[in-house]
């Protein structure tokens, strides 16, 4: 059984900084293709980030440059840490895994997900 808890949330104005933490059981994260997801209200699932269990990561457009993603194997944990936050990034963030391989990309099927950690950002 997969077990995520995302944590790092708050609220900051533009221009500032977050940094979000996904860790967990009954996965490692050096081999789990884990995927950092948001939804803000009113709005679909957007993929934020994803890991793929290559070690790789890719990045939707519109955090491109200002999000990275960073990992602690010792604690099983992956980071999302977020720069130059804008309004439009207010949204609840939760990170996803799955088993494998990443095919599919954001439209992948994750089978475990985190509750979600809200994000929000004021002009």
């Amino acid at each position: 059984q997969v077990l995520l808890l995302d944590s790092g949330g708050g609220s900051v104005q533009a221009g500032g900084s977050l940094r979000l933490s996904c860790t967990g059981s009954g996965y490692t994260v050096t081999s789990a293709c884990v995927g950092w997801f948001r939804q803000a209200p009113g709005k679909e699932r957007e993929g934020v980030a994803l890991k793929y269990s290559e070690g790789n990561t890719v990045f939707a457009d519109s955090v491109k440059g200002r999000f990275t993603v960073s990992q602690d194997n010792a604690k099983n944990t992956l980071y999302l840490q977020m720069n130059s936050l804008q309004p439009e990034d207010t949204a609840i963030y939760y990170c996803a895994v799955r088993y494998g391989s990443c095919s599919g990309g954001f439209e992948a099927v994750f089978a475990y997900r985190g509750q979600g950690t809200q994000v929000t950002v004021s002009s």
